[in-house]
């Protein structure tokens, strides 16, 4: 583990710098890829077959280690930090308002510039009006808690809309947002929000809330893994030709000079590593540390277009951190969810007194 842990430490600025040149800054946001077709003829050559390989490898040996630890992260989870039980549940009432913002505001970006979620999909007006239009709405019921539910197969469709307005690639690159609609479906918008207070008939079972930050947790880990093919794997003109625009890689300065094609074939590998590692729920704090700490070294570079087409990635690296995938935590995820004053076994009793009330007063 030492061992581990050391090579880690030696090794981390050049992750950093991978990661961080790669999936921090989304090439086709930002250079025009039009003239670059996926080519999978690139993939399966000896040196990217011999990285995926090794990512492979790699993956296996987290499995083991992970089932070797029982399932237990490295850093510590915030109870052990000092966190009460009640504190933690509080905080995890926190997230579902946390996230619907995060996921509001590039939405309503997106519905104002008539685009199919991020900046390089650009939609005609006709179309673009009324996706936005649709947008907005999903945005503002996030954001605000109202019909959440219903919202959240409204972006599904609109997600799935993207196949025939701009094609597979684009919407596989944007799937995350089906993450964020699945989360929403199955957990709705929790204790704070309009739903709970006046629409207590559109909470989603316990059954169901337990699976959304899992759902969540994969298709996230989906998203890095799709882009690591798609931006990268199999599209390694598209990333060289980002290069020559944007020199990011800096790896000469850490003293591990790396030719612009060996690098982006290494990134492409830190960042389906950490997509597979999310997706299978191996170590998914400590993915999340080495994949947030470096994600922002490029947004001084591609400043607010890249922030806020980040926020709702952020918002689901922050949900991991806190969350705990096994029996302890998912209770109380529930806890935090169905109790407490706003709670969805509170609401229904406070429906039954009033029934009752009124029954008698008749």
């Amino acid at each position: 583990m030492n061992i581990l842990l050391r090579t880690l430490v030696r090794w981390f600025p050049l992750l950093a710098a991978l990661l961080g040149s790669s999936a921090g800054a989304h090439e086709r946001w930002f250079y025009d890829a039009a003239n670059y077709p996926l080519r999978w003829d690139l993939f399966f050559q000896p040196l990217p077959l011999a990285l995926f390989g090794a990512v492979l490898l790699a993956t296996a040996a987290g499995a083991w280690l992970w089932r070797a630890r029982a399932g237990r992260d490295l850093l510590p989870d915030v109870e052990r930090l000092g966190a009460t039980p009640e504190r933690h549940r509080l905080l995890l009432r926190l997230i579902p308002l946390i996230l619907g913002i995060h996921v509001a505001v590039p939405l309503l970006a997106a519905a104002v510039q008539s685009e199919y979620f991020t900046p390089n999909n650009l939609l005609e007006k006709g179309p673009g009006s009324i996706f936005g239009l649709m947008l907005t709405f999903v945005a503002l019921s996030f954001a605000y808690g109202g019909f959440t539910r219903i919202a959240a197969v409204v972006l599904a469709l609109l997600w799935l809309a993207g196949i025939p307005l701009v094609g597979l690639t684009a919407t596989l690159e944007n799937i995350h947002f089906l993450g964020f609609a699945a989360f929403f479906f199955l957990n709705g918008r929790g204790p704070l929000s309009i739903d709970r207070l006046i629409f207590p008939r559109l909470e989603p079972s316990a059954e169901r809330m337990k699976r959304a930050v899992p759902t969540l947790r994969f298709v996230l880990g989906l998203n890095f893994a799709i882009l690591a093919f798609t931006e990268k794997f199999a599209n390694l003109p598209l990333a060289l030709a980002f290069l020559q625009k944007y020199p990011l890689n800096f790896t000469g300065a850490l003293g591990i000079p790396l030719s612009d094609e060996v690098f982006v074939l290494c990134a492409a590998s830190v960042e389906l590593i950490v997509g597979l590692w999310l997706m299978l729920g191996i170590f998914p704090r400590e993915i999340i540390v080495i994949a947030w700490l470096p994600f922002n070294l490029t947004l001084t570079q591609f400043d607010w277009v890249e922030l806020v087409g980040h926020l709702p990635i952020y918002g689901a690296m922050a949900t991991l951190l806190v969350w705990e995938n096994n029996t302890r935590g998912i209770g109380r995820w529930l806890e935090g969810m169905r109790e407490g004053v706003l709670g969805v076994q509170g609401a229904r009793a406070e429906n039954v007194q009033g029934s009752e009330a009124r029954a008698g007063s008749d």
